[in-house]
């Protein structure tokens, strides 16, 4: 398969955006954090809360100093902010048992909190230049529609489509992390889900879902996102409030914030359950 490498990695030389969590002088840890705000968080609205973050908190050690609250107050808009808790408790556990230092192993990465197969790996990969098969949103799309001809791949990963990826990394450990990275910066900018950019992709020659003439997905409709009138959205007003206060906040602010009370009372017993307010009588904090 190297018939596919020099032509994306050529691409990548002179495409590649411009992160902060790339190249020579980013940390482990801010590989880690552009993690954890990537999951269904555009690259835009990551940028400047990764910033902050890494501004405020430059290694595990500084966040697990502070409250849980803190990290979901400066996790301010990303939405699912249950993922700035589980990357305080993953900073946790990397003070208490990784000496601060975030684990080099896809397998102890694995250990941590909110850290699953695709993060493990990421980490490994971008982080540590291991040889790692990395596969989001974006790499299963590409490969979908290079090698198989689908113009999406299956909603989960299935065994065939890891086997497959695998086989396509180069056997060079350091050539394989930029290898990863690349297809994944090609199915973001290019091999884009509502508008693939044929005519600019490095591979579109060899492409079976172009020599098919781009045949529609006969899979299982795709689920549209939705968050107006969403629990998600009440969920996050009521976030809002709390993030803006110095402190506690009586009940009644939060009655407020949305008219529909039983949806509203729903969503805040889910933000209870989760961990992402406490109560204490009729005053609602960050944790």
């Amino acid at each position: 398969m190297s018939e596919l490498h020099n032509p994306v990695l050529d691409w990548f030389d002179e495409h590649a955006r411009d992160l902060p969590w790339r190249g020579n002088d980013a940390s482990v840890w801010s590989v880690m954090v552009s993690e954890f705000m990537l999951q269904q968080t555009p690259v835009a609205r990551v940028l400047p809360i990764h910033e902050q973050w890494m501004a405020r908190w430059p290694t595990p050690s500084d966040l697990a100093a502070e409250d849980a609250g803190e990290a979901v107050r400066a996790w301010g808009r990303l939405g699912y902010p249950r993922r700035a808790l589980r990357l305080h408790a993953a900073a946790t556990a990397i003070v208490e048992h990784h000496g601060g230092v975030v684990p080099d192993t896809y397998t102890e990465l694995l250990t941590l909190p909110g850290v699953g197969d695709y993060t493990a790996a990421a980490i490994a990969s971008f982080g540590y230049g291991r040889r790692e098969v990395v596969l989001d949103t974006n790499v299963r799309r590409v490969f979908a529609r290079a090698l198989t001809g689908q113009e999406f791949p299956h909603q989960s990963v299935r065994k065939a489509e890891r086997e497959l990826a695998a086989s396509l990394l180069p056997d060079d450990a350091p050539t394989a992390a930029t290898w990863a990275v690349a297809v994944m910066e090609l199915g973001a900018l290019v091999c884009t889900a509502s508008s693939p950019r044929c005519e600019a992709c490095p591979i579109a020659e060899s492409c079976a879902w172009v020599a098919a003439d781009k045949p529609a997905w006969a899979g299982p409709p795709r689920k549209a996102q939705t968050y107006a009138g969403t629990d998600r959205q009440v969920r996050g007003r009521l976030l809002a409030v709390l993030r803006d206060a110095p402190g506690a906040v009586p009940k009644s602010r939060l009655d407020i914030v949305w008219s529909l009370e039983e949806q509203r009372e729903r969503a805040l017993r889910s933000l209870l359950d989760d961990g992402l307010l406490v109560r204490d009588g009729d005053l609602y904090a960050l944790p």
